[in-house]
């Protein structure tokens, strides 16, 4: 059978050097970094993985957002239920998809390779022991409103670590605990609303994270401050 006949598609030599492909880590996109690059976050992995963020719960709730549309089922574990009820009740689009626990309450989630599972934890300042813990398939995400008495422990010990803006002394004690160069201890007080510094053991990135218009709409402008 004859298929339809198109025109082929030729680069001449010198054409292949503009010739790229998108293609990045698998995960969520959380904005660009400062060459206006996508920047993507992978949180279903095969192990444990553990992620605190200290910032605003504006950024928590566009990262729960993006990785409710991947398909993964979102736990929030919250004594502010009210402040994420318009978007749960959006993410799902009927199907329980993201599902917010009182502190202390969040039961088994039962992950999966089919069904992996993000664990957001909001807290406040001194988060309690959580019930659920990081596995395999199961990210959590600790969300810390400034850097409180218990955020180097908390540091230390994640995979990876989110740092919005804060006050000079509390960037001297990030800086500290997380081995930061000097430049990016000053950069933390002064970083706009939508701005993160991603910091891994190995590495670190700035991040900007840009809303669609539909998280603008339920979630409002970017902010730091709640």
């Amino acid at each position: 059978m004859i298929g339809p006949r198109r025109d082929r598609h030729v680069l001449r030599a010198g054409q292949l050097a503009a010739l790229a492909l998108p293609i990045g880590d698998d995960g969520v996109v959380i904005g660009t970094d400062q060459q206006q690059r996508p920047v993507t976050l992978g949180l279903s992995r095969p192990a444990p993985f553990d992620v605190v963020l200290v910032g605003g719960l504006w950024t928590a709730q566009v990262l729960a957002l993006r990785v409710a549309g991947t398909g993964v089922r979102v736990a929030v574990e919250t004594g502010r239920a009210q402040s994420w009820a318009a978007l749960v009740q959006a993410a799902g689009g009927g199907h329980p998809c993201m599902v917010t626990h009182e502190v202390g309450r969040v039961a088994p989630q039962g992950p999966s390779v089919r069904g992996p599972v993000l664990v957001v934890r909001d807290c406040g300042m001194r988060p309690p022991r959580g019930r659920v813990a990081s596995a395999p398939w199961q990210s959590v995400l600790t969300l810390l409103p400034y850097v409180s008495p218990v955020a180097p422990r908390l540091l230390e010990q994640a995979d990876l670590v989110g740092i919005q803006r804060v006050s000079p002394d509390e960037a001297a004690e990030v800086g500290r605990v997380l081995a930061l160069p000097r430049a990016d201890v000053d950069a933390l007080s002064s970083l706009p609303d939508w701005a993160t510094l991603w910091c891994t053991r190995r590495s670190r990135q700035y991040v900007t994270t840009h809303a669609t218009d539909t998280e603008t709409g339920l979630l409002g402008a970017p902010r730091r401050v709640d």
